[in-house]
């Protein structure tokens, strides 16, 4: 596991209590949630701040959730080190930060060319994906739950014009999760930064390139003020599905009901930021569309390598028993439900777009 890397230690000397056993005072429990989001990040802060908050509607206070956004308590990378530790009580955040501990947690948010929205929804609540979430977070003393998702991601920010491959040459670019290392494969320089820092490392030149999330974020980040070359499709997020995960020891001492309050609460996050997304995101690209900005795609032997790239990082990945079942229970939902949604609903929009404009 990752060094912890707590900050401000004056802050946590003072914050022994959230650090230590949940607060009790009255069969009242306070529960600390620590996130990779700094305060105020659109959409994804949202999600953490809508499930803490449900979390306490829900049990009319008798569990009150105080979040700490990335940065406040610990650093947004090592959220999941202080959780599954027991030194905080829960975290929300994006899984595939964390393939480090395990390569496997990729799935819980994304893989380049995996699954849609509607498709993860359905691995995760019917076909097993769920109970294959519970298996990992076994090896690390969780309980994780999806809390969460951005919907389709964009393919990102660029200073030039993707023509081809060989662009990718010694491209610095921040991108996330196996996306990341796809880049690797193609010749970028993979930089790693969390969310809060994007926006002056574009502006100073640090990278030339970035994803964030989609026009919505994009837009209030700034990033379109400082490129104008912007990829409304991406390979590497086609849904990113967010976690609420709880030390085990924490869950496992919650009576039943609240216990069911937390996972009624992430599923409803869940829904409730997806629908968020969809809804600001149409709206900013309308805005986009009208911009200066160069809204481009990627040519197709760019799509093809990025392709083949992915499909060679999975195969390294293989080798680990569990990763290799996470990957083949994955893919069979994917299939059967493609196949469905590709003869039902891709048709459907295509003539309803056709004849209602």
């Amino acid at each position: 596991m990752h060094r912890r890397k707590f900050l401000q230690a004056g802050t946590l000397g003072g914050a022994a209590s959230a650090l230590g056993a949940p607060a009790l005072a009255q069969n009242r429990r306070t529960l600390t949630m620590v996130t990779t989001w700094e305060r105020g990040a659109d959409g994804v802060h949202d999600a953490a701040q809508h499930a803490a908050d449900s979390i306490s509607q829900m049990s009319d206070g008798a569990v009150t959730v105080d979040l700490k956004a990335a940065g406040e308590l610990v650093h947004a990378y090592d959220v999941f080190d202080t959780v599954t530790s027991g030194q905080v009580d829960m975290y929300h955040g994006p899984d595939y930060w964390f393939t480090a501990q395990h390569p496997a947690y990729a799935f819980f948010t994304t893989v380049p060319f995996g699954m849609t929205a509607a498709e993860m929804a359905t691995w995760y609540y019917q076909d097993g994906g769920r109970e294959l979430h519970d298996r990992l977070g076994d090896i690390f003393n969780l309980k994780s739950f999806l809390a969460g998702n951005t919907g389709a991601q964009a393919g990102g920010w660029y200073r030039r014009l993707i023509t081809g491959p060989e662009d990718f040459q010694g491209l610095r670019i921040r991108m996330p999760g196996l996306g990341g290392k796809v880049m690797m494969e193609l010749g970028a320089e993979v930089i790693t930064l969390p969310g809060a820092e994007v926006y002056e490392a574009l502006r100073t030149g640090a990278i030339d390139a970035t994803e964030w999330v989609g026009p919505w974020a994009d837009e209030r980040a700034g990033l379109g003020d400082l490129v104008s070359y912007y990829y409304p499709a991406g390979f590497h997020e086609p849904a990113g599905g967010l976690t609420l995960a709880v030390n085990r020891d924490v869950y496992d001492g919650l009576i039943p009901a609240h216990q069911r309050i937390i996972e009624i609460a992430s599923a409803e996050t869940h829904q409730w930021s997806l629908a968020q997304y969809l809804s600001q995101n149409g709206r900013a690209m309308q805005r986009m569309a009208r911009s200066r900005l160069t809204l481009a795609e990627f040519p197709a032997d760019v799509w093809d390598a990025f392709g083949t790239a992915a499909a060679q990082i999975h195969q390294e990945h293989l080798v680990e028993p569990l990763y290799s079942e996470v990957y083949d229970s994955y893919r069979r939902s994917m299939r059967a439900t493609s196949r469905w949604l590709s003869a039902s609903e891709m048709p459907y929009r295509t003539q309803r777009d056709r004849l209602m404009g």
